[in-house]
């Protein structure tokens, strides 16, 4: 079975720029260049789908200046990165909770989306403000409310953009060995792969390695 879904939690971003003796925002502006550089080797490898776990709903708790930042830069960026996808033909997709979002950065999120709307090519999509246990209680209220009934198919059908298949493949870097809630639906059972670079030491080979490894893979699905 080919690599259909990959995710990707990135995580290193701050340890990469304390080991570089570089402020904490240069991380994140390195990991944004990683991301997009992934995008385009996934695209190579024909991954049709691949998300990544930027910022987290526990995440509002680092130092108001960092989350700032954070902000900021998704502001910035995110319409760049939407213009530039619609050059190479990819889909740009926020999976999160909007409730805290800025809302100069909540038009541009849904401007985003809509500029790569009609796109073909790779989906890339980015968690942004999620938590996977968030979603699935959003997506369980909502299927109360629209279905009467609390069932997978229910709950499924109310995920954030429930077009996203499952996972197949989950890898984080940094060498932490968790998920942190990511895609905590979609990831269950997807294949796990750990690896020690922080996310912005990724170079394209790596994605190949990526590759590599999930084809080792004997995947049975319980069965």
């Amino acid at each position: 079975m080919s690599l259909q879904h990959l995710g990707i939690i990135a995580d290193g971003n701050r340890r990469w720029a304390k080991e570089h003796n570089l402020p904490t925002i240069e991380g994140h502006k390195k990991g944004l260049e990683t991301i997009e550089m992934l995008v385009r080797a996934a695209a190579e490898a024909n991954i049709p789908y691949v998300t990544f776990y930027v910022f987290s709903t526990e995440n509002w708790g680092r130092s108001a200046d960092e989350v700032g930042y954070i902000m900021k830069l998704a502001e910035t960026r995110i319409l760049k990165y939407a213009e530039r996808f619609v050059k190479s033909n990819a889909r740009l997709v926020i999976l999160g909770s909007k409730e805290n979002i800025p809302p100069k950065l909540a038009s541009s999120i849904e401007k985003a989306e809509k500029m790569t709307s009609e796109c073909t090519g790779i989906t890339a999509c980015f968690c942004f403000n999620y938590g996977g246990e968030q979603e699935i209680a959003d997506a369980t209220n909502i299927a109360m409310e629209a279905d009467g009934e609390i069932t997978p198919q229910t709950i499924r059908k109310h995920l954030y953009h429930p077009e996203i298949p499952d996972l197949d493949m989950v890898v984080r870097t940094s060498g932490e060995e968790r998920i942190s809630g990511f895609m905590l639906w979609r990831a269950a059972y997807a294949e796990l792969m750990f690896m020690k670079k922080y996310f912005p030491e990724l170079e394209p080979g790596d994605m190949q390695e990526i590759l590599d490894e999930y084809n080792r893979r004997n995947r049975r699905f319980g069965k």
